[in-house]
């Protein structure tokens, strides 16, 4: 080849790999994160409405988490405390929920079964759970159109009651709910009536047992809880005298405390972050996640609430303008 051709051609080449240089570096630094992933949590805003008003809220909320680009939306539960308990209206917002776009988990409230009776005026609240096993968790998916696959506590014979309580994973993230109502847990002050709470919390000491065993072997960066409890003082110590995590009256049994000192023993010997998020009160703030040290809580009250996720260099939730 003559010298001048080959000089013409070095030189094409060098122009070439100096125009391409910087479009390989904004493509680079445009490039997507493939850890970052994004949920909705709508708290318990259909607790206080009744009829038309509860159901119209539900449906808003799902059309708008359908409209977005969600990885899941978990739902606190489906009825109101005035709403009636029966089958109707539990088949009604089962159908509604399932027909929603994105994949939906309901967490119950205390709204959808603590405060039922029959006709004679009687509890029959755990008849009334256990009837929202049979509907809202038959299945080993997420509700809703696009199927999220999950792994529930009543694969376990010994707990084959609580398909309630459910985990699933989105990149190095664990997600879990657990059964924690509103209502100081369903804990009952008479003697001899605490029958259900007292079995549940065996159930969900077993599951939280579980839970950071999977993220722990998993090597997650962070464990996601679920509940509708709740959970603003989960981040104090016991020594300053919170009466749980509704701060009941120093007589009252505290019927979180045995879950609240699970939770931060665990989260003390894990790596990652823990977070709970609930549909604790606000009194007029946004919702925003707080923390201390590894253990954090995001309390949203009635609000819904999208927070993004990245686990590419050690779990960050953002909600709006808060980040950690």
């Amino acid at each position: 080849m003559p010298i001048p051709r080959l000089s013409i051609l070095l030189s094409s080449l060098l122009a070439a790999l100096l125009l391409a240089a910087p479009a390989a570096a904004r493509e680079k630094k445009n490039a997507k994160d493939e850890t970052a992933h994004e949920f909705a949590f709508v708290g318990n805003s259909a607790a206080k409405l009744t009829g038309d008003q509860g159901e119209d809220r539900l449906k808003r909320a799902l059309k708008e988490t359908s409209e977005k680009s969600l990885d899941f939306v978990v739902l606190t539960g489906i009825k109101g405390d005035k709403e009636s308990c029966g089958d109707r209206l539990y088949q009604k917002r089962r159908d509604l929920i399932e027909g929603a776009r994105r994949p939906v988990i309901v967490s119950l409230a205390g709204s959808d079964w603590t405060g039922c009776r029959n006709s004679l005026g009687r509890t029959n609240a755990i008849e009334r759970l256990n009837r929202l096993r049979e509907l809202l968790y038959g299945e080993a998916t997420s509700l809703g159109e696009d199927k999220l696959p999950v792994s529930r506590l009543s694969t376990s014979p010994r707990f084959r009651s609580y398909a309630e309580n459910a985990h699933w994973q989105v990149g190095k993230v664990v997600y879990a709910t657990i059964n924690l109502p509103a209502g100081n847990n369903h804990f009952l002050p008479a003697a001899g009536r605490n029958s259900e709470y007292e079995d549940r919390m065996v159930a969900n000491r077993f599951w939280l047992n579980r839970l950071f065993a999977i993220a722990r072997n998993e090597k997650a960066e962070a464990l996601v809880l679920f509940a509708e409890g709740d959970a603003r003082p989960l981040l104090q110590e016991e020594a300053k005298g919170l009466r749980g995590l509704l701060r009941r009256e120093p007589a009252v049994q505290d019927g979180f405390a045995e879950t609240r000192r699970q939770i931060q023993a665990r989260a003390g010997k894990f790596k990652g972050k823990v977070l709970l998020v609930d549909s604790g009160a606000l009194k007029g703030k946004q919702p925003v996640i707080e923390w201390r040290g590894n253990l954090g809580q995001l309390s949203v009250g009635e609000k819904a609430v999208e927070v993004k996720v990245s686990s590419k260099d050690g779990a960050v939730f953002s909600v709006g303008d808060a980040k950690r």
